[in-house]
Order: structure tokens, then C-alpha cells, then sequence
């Protein structure tokens, strides 16, 4: 399906950029599109580079099998072909917790570790399980507890409500949620899906052993890794200290507004905390943290490298869309019909680039709240939209870039599925609440 699109994409702008006159716009649109993915890509590598190091330090420290024993059973029943010991179910959890916290930055790496995990249970290379498809529809449907980044931009563009899309951003992503697991189970057992669905590996075919017996010792770190009483005792009191300088800092900023207060916390501080969480059990299991980090950090750069040609196809389509006018033809078609339902035309352009780039949706979504007001209708909406859906074709580009999927199977129909929940979500709960 997918390649179909971006045929019918490209196609479709070339012609609608000839009618209109903007084959300048179109050929501009192209270089640079391609010329930003690229750049994109190689930004990723710092960040990769750093997120899979201390993914190996939590794997060499044995806090990955236990994420996967405390939470896997739960997860198991999305994801029913997954071992429960698995290392991708440990890597789905970060990367879920990370969405939700809105720590974009750490999500994309341990997301991508998870693909790479999940690829090891696939019997045919290149097309996308079940699992995958699943994974990629829960990340569309971005269920989102604090989205920090939408609420200090809301602040400085003067909101006197910036924390008022907490509720509309909760509600829409999880209608999104709900619709992304049940499409991605429905659609899987159309026969044309199932038909192509690969055949899911067992751990003994894959040769990772640690995974067959959930019950054995395989989910804890070695005895060698047992906690060492005096670093588990500098450990805690690393933590109180830490505990004690955020709540210094909450006191000190208490003449701030919540809204302020809440994201400078969950910007500043929460990313910085999880990287010395992550490094502190480490050290505090005994692992070698620098050889472990540089171990894993070496995969960064590779799978930067391979997600280039991935994001080339997909950024230049979209941008070549953009140019072309053809998000306009579709405001003016489709705007009559979304009134109804309580969508302005005003906030429709950011309910059509949302699933297509993040950085477009962005800068929309700030100019209509300049415009209109961070707190008008049109304002919640905008900003509701931008906190409770995901850039769709970015995230899939990434993804399955890094493990060559080419064949998706039903995963465009279920991400595009969530992200229309998400958008009719947030249009109902922001008219019910601010209309």
C-alpha cells in the first residue's frame, strides 16, 4: 500500500503544481527536502549513539529483563508473538514510557532497538509481523501524559491556560490508542493481511536462549552484577540529593504559574534524570558503564546511515505534496464537510500536516495560535491536535528504515486509522470543553 501512495502522491503534485503554476515552488521543495532528510538523519546520530549505549548498559545491568517480568505479561497480550523475556519487549517499554512522558529525544533510539528486536522473531525479512505493525500503530496513536513541549509553547505565546490541554490531550490520544490496537488487530485478520503475515520465529530458532524459560533466573543480572552494598547505598543517596535539588528548585520557582513550573520540570529535568538513572543501576550492578556505552553507542551512526534512504523517499513526497498546493485543494474541498462536526477550516491545515511532518505541523500550529489566540477555540484545537497525535510517515520512515522493511502489510491503513481518532477526539472534547 504504501508504495502505491507514494506513487499517487508524487504524481498527483507534479500535476497539481503544473496547473497552479508552482513547478518553481515544486523543484525548490524537492532539493530541499532532500537535502533535509539527510540533515535529519545525521542529527539523529549523537542521539542514537547515546540512547542504544545506555540501552546496553541497562541490558549489561539486568533492568531489561526486568522491566520485561514486570510488565511483559501485560504487554504479551499485544503482542502475543513476543517472548515475554524478550529484549524487544524491554525496549517497547521504554519507548512507550518515553512517548507518554514526552521525551521524544530518548523514544525514537529504544524504538528503534525494539524494531531491531522484533526483526530477530521475523521469518521473512522485509515485510512487516504483526508485531511490528502493532508497535508502529501504538506509536501513531502517541499516548501522551505530559506534553511539555505544546504547553511551554502555549505559555510563551501568552496562554493564560497553557495546562488546559491536558484533559483534551488525554482523551484524544486515547481514542487514538484504542483505535490504533484495534485496527492493527482487525485488519490483521483480513485475508489479504493474513495471507502475508510472516511466520513469527520461536527463541530457539533465533538462538536467543535467555528468553525460553520465563520463570528461570535469565530475567536477573548475574551474580557477579548483584548489587554492591556500598554503591547501592551511594546509590539511594545519590537519589535523595537529586530528589532534594528538584525540590529546591519547585520552591524557588513557586512564584511561577503551575503551567511554568510543570515544564521546566518535565523539560529541563526529566531527560537528565533518566540518563543518570539509567547510568547509576549500572554502576550500581557493577557493569563496566564506559565500555558499555561505547559498546552500544557503535550501532548509532549504522543505523543512522540506514534510515537515509527511508527518509528521502517519504520527506520528499510530502514536501513535493506541500508545494504543490495540494494540502490547500483538500482544505477548500473537505472544510465545508468538517464545520459539521465542529472542525474549523482555520485549524483543518493542522489536522492534515500532522500526520505528514512534524516540523510543518509545528510551525503551523504556532502561527495559528499567534493569529487566533493560544487560548481561542481554534487555539486548544491546534495545539490539542499537535500533543496527542504523531508524525505518522516520519516515524514509520524511521522504523522500518532501520530494519528494511519494505513490504508494511496493514500498517499505513492502522496508523492513519489512529491518527483520524485522534484528530475527531480532540475536535469533540475541545468544543465539549471550550466551545
Amino acid at each position: 500500500m504504501l508504495n502505491g501512495l507514494i506513487v499517487f502522491v508524487a504524481l498527483t503534485s507534479v500535476l497539481l503544481a503544473a496547473f497552479s503554476g508552482q513547478m518553481q515552488a515544486l523543484t525548490d521543495s524537492i532539493l530541499t527536502s532532500a537535502r533535509g532528510a539527510v540533515d535529519l538523519a545525521i542529527g539523529l546520530v549523537g542521539v542514537m549513539a547515546l540512547f542504544l549505549g545506555l540501552f546496553k548498559v541497562a541490558e549489561d545491568a539486568g533492568l531489561l529483563r526486568h522491566l520485561a517480568r514486570l510488565v511483559g505479561p501485560v504487554l504479551h497480550r499485544l503482542f502475543p508473538s513476543v517472548p515475554v523475556g524478550s529484549p524487544a519487549m524491554s525496549a517497547i517499554i521504554l519507548n512507550i514510557s518515553s512517548n507518554m512522558l514526552g521525551l521524544g529525544n530518548a523514544a525514537t533510539p529504544f524504538g528503534i532497538k525494539a524494531m531491531e528486536e522484533l526483526d530477530k522473531l521475523n521469518s521473512k525479512p522485509g515485510t512487516a509481523t504483526n508485531a511490528m505493525v502493532m508497535f508502529l500503530a501504538i506509536n501513531t496513536s502517541a499516548l501522551a501524559i505530559l506534553p511539555s513541549g505544546v504547553v511551554g509553547m502555549r505559555a510563551s505565546l501568552g496562554s493564560q491556560d497553557a495546562m488546559g490541554i491536558f484533559i483534551p490531550t488525554w482523551f484524544a490520544s486515547g481514542c487514538a490508542t484504542v483505535v490504533a490496537v484495534t485496527a492493527a488487530v482487525l485488519l490483521s485478520r483480513f485475508w489479504i493481511y493474513r495471507s502475508t503475515e510472516p511466520t513469527a520465529l520461536t527463541a530457539a530458532q533465533t538462538g536467543d536462549m535467555a528468553v525460553v524459560d520465563e520463570g528461570s533466573l535469565a530475567f536477573d543480572a548475574p551474580e557477579a552484577l548483584a548489587p554492591k552494598p556500598v554503591r547501592r547505598w551511594l546509590g539511594r543517596l545519590f537519589c535523595l540529593v537529586l530528589a532534594g535539588l528538584l525540590a529546591r528548585f519547585v520552591w524557588d520557582s513557586r512564584t511561577e504559574s503551575t503551567a511554568d513550573i510543570i515544564t521546566d520540570v518535565t523539560s529541563a529535568w526529566m531527560l537528565p534524570t533518566l540518563v543518570a538513572m539509567l547510568i547509576l543501576y549500572g554502576w550500581v550492578r557493577g557493569v563496566r558503564v564506559y565500555d558499555s556505552l561505547v559498546e552500544g553507542a557503535k550501532q548509532g551512526f549504522q543505523v543512522a546511515i540506514r534510515i537515509i534512504p527511508y527518509l528521502v523517499a517519504i520527506l520528499v513526497v510530502v514536501g513535493m505534496f506541500r508545494a504543490s498546493g495540494g494540502i490547500d485543494l483538500i482544505v477548500v474541498v473537505i472544510s465545508p464537510f468538517t464545520a459539521i462536526i465542529g472542525l474549523p477550516a482555520e485549524a483543518l491545515p493542522m489536522a492534515l500536516l500532522r500526520p505528514l511532518t512534524g516540523a510543518g505541523a509545528y510551525g503551523v500550529m504556532t502561527e495559528t495560535m499567534q493569529v487566533y489566540g493560544a487560548d481561542s477555540l481554534i487555539g486548544y484545537m491546534v495545539s490539542t491536535f499537535q500533543g496527542s497525535t504523531e508524525t505518522t510517515f516520519y516515524t514509520l520512515a524511521v522504523y522500518y528504515g532501520a530494519v528494511g522493511i519494505r513490504e508494511t502489510r496493514h500498517t499505513v491503513p492502522a496508523c492513519l486509522l489512529a491518527d483520524t481518532a485522534g484528530i475527531l477526539g480532540a475536535v469533540f472534547i475541545v468544543n465539549l470543553m471550550f466551545g
